[in-house]
């Protein structure tokens, strides 16, 4: 089961040290506003279900801080060779093409010990930044 924060989920973007505080602050900046999964990586052995458009997920830091509320607002499930660029765009970290962010995504997955293949599944998720509610003094 994924760690939850105040009773929601909780979105840690790529793997701990430079990587996680890299994407963490892209899409703080709003120039990251998609980010994947692989659902027999990471959802399937934690028995969580895929995000579902307007659930909000709470975007923790390197320390698992909290950082900021995030809401999906698209998700697809999509085969790996099957990844459009305008998911690729979305993401925010500067691909040029799909190749390129295949390849950087297949060498990500490999790190983790996890081969991709052409047909595996990757869930797609585009978000937006939910604005912080005022606190009443």
């Amino acid at each position: 089961m994924w760690p939850r924060i105040d009773g929601l989920r909780v979105l840690e973007l790529g793997t701990p040290g430079r990587v996680r505080t890299l994407l963490t602050d892209l899409a703080l900046s709003g120039a990251k506003r998609a980010t994947a999964g692989i659902l027999p990586l990471d959802y399937e052995p934690e028995g969580e279900e895929v995000e579902h458009v307007g659930e909000h997920l709470v975007l923790v830091d390197d320390a698992g801080a909290r950082v900021a509320e995030i809401e999906i607002t698209r998700v697809e499930l999509t085969p790996f060779a099957q990844v459009g660029w305008e998911f690729a765009e979305a993401e925010g970290e500067g691909y040029k093409s799909t190749a390129e962010w295949r390849e950087t995504h297949r060498r990500y997955w490999a790190e983790l010990g996890y081969e991709v293949e052409d047909s595996t599944t990757v869930v797609c998720l585009w978000f937006r930044l939910v604005p912080p509610t005022p606190t009443t003094p």
